[in-house]
């Protein structure tokens, strides 16, 4: 029943190990929105090749196998599956061609084009139920892997630098990013700070998500026996549940905190007095930094295949 602790999904988890931990937050936050923006117009092989990248950096990364293989393994699933529906689904007829002239008053006229078509199955007789044709053509090949590596890209890349980033280093990497806005009047300590208390709160809804999961598993609740109609009716019952008791302790934080002043603090108040790093972590900031702007350039010159 305590298989949601065992996916530490979006949450720091403490240790030492990897030289992912080592890294400057603000070089993590400025690959993770390499991940979530290159995909954006991008041809397929550029696409796979951002999973396949982000693979070895996960392998590589030194953090310990079970920190990440379950979610790793629970997105693949779920891009595979979405992927399927996606390229399964029906996209729309292609645009049929009009010729405006028989081809064959050119004698010797060859036409060839590629086939629009890459798989077609059925259609399938199954008694008086008749199943297809199933048409697998480019347009939802492409719209499939695009759907698959999307998913893993935008969300594994996102919970690599959760788990291996503390809350208050990201809080600071973000005001560091957005202080250009405070020259704007944006109030970026309290963005900052609300970033810091959203982060916070994940531990939280995972807590209460998993109380509540218990308590049917205690109770013996046999969805089977109860029959669609009460199935639902208690699925619905959870999730309002759920709901209430996350607002509550969205409520209780608030009230705890306008006890103390409601006062909002710099992200510099979070973060430990910087120490000088060791030479072989400024070495490690370099080549990442180097290896960043070496993704953007094969992006630009690449990113279209």
């Amino acid at each position: 029943m305590d298989w949601l602790r065992q996916i530490p999904i979006g949450q720091y988890v403490d240790g030492q190990e990897g030289w992912l931990r080592r890294l400057d937050p603000r070089l993590k936050f400025a690959w993770v929105l390499m991940f979530l923006l290159t995909p954006v117009l991008a041809g397929p092989i550029w696409r796979v090749g951002l999973v396949i990248g982000l693979l070895l950096v996960t392998g590589l990364s030194g953090l310990p196998p079970r920190l990440w293989w379950r979610s790793l393994l629970f997105l693949s699933a779920l891009g595979c599956g979405v992927g399927l529906l996606a390229m399964l689904l029906p996209t729309g007829d292609p645009g049929a061609s009009l010729n405006l002239r028989s081809a064959r008053e050119v004698p010797g006229l060859l036409l060839q084009a590629p086939s629009w078509e890459l798989l077609r199955l059925g259609p399938l007789q199954l008694g008086p139920l008749q199943l297809g044709p199933l048409v697998v053509d480019r347009r939802s090949a492409e719209l499939g892997l695009n759907s698959a590596t999307l998913i893993v890209t935008v969300v594994h890349s996102v919970n690599l630098m959760l788990l291996s980033t503390p809350s208050e280093d990201l809080m600071w990497a973000l005001r560091w990013w957005l202080t250009p806005l405070t020259w704007l009047g944006v109030p970026m300590d309290r963005l900052s700070f609300q970033l810091l208390l959203a982060l916070r709160f994940l531990p939280l809804v995972q807590e209460e998500l998993q109380n509540l999961l218990r308590s049917l598993a205690s109770r013996a609740v046999n969805l089977r026996r109860l029959g669609f109609k009460a199935s639902f009716g208690l699925v619905l019952a959870v999730g309002e549940r759920l709901l209430a008791n996350i607002l509550l302790r969205a409520e209780q934080g608030a009230e705890a905190l306008l006890a103390r002043g409601g006062v909002w603090l710099p992200a510099e108040a979070f973060r430990p007095v910087p120490v000088s790093a060791a030479a072989g972590q400024r070495a490690l900031n370099w080549l990442s930094a180097a290896a960043l702007l070496l993704v953007i350039g094969l992006r630009g010159r690449y990113g279209a295949l």
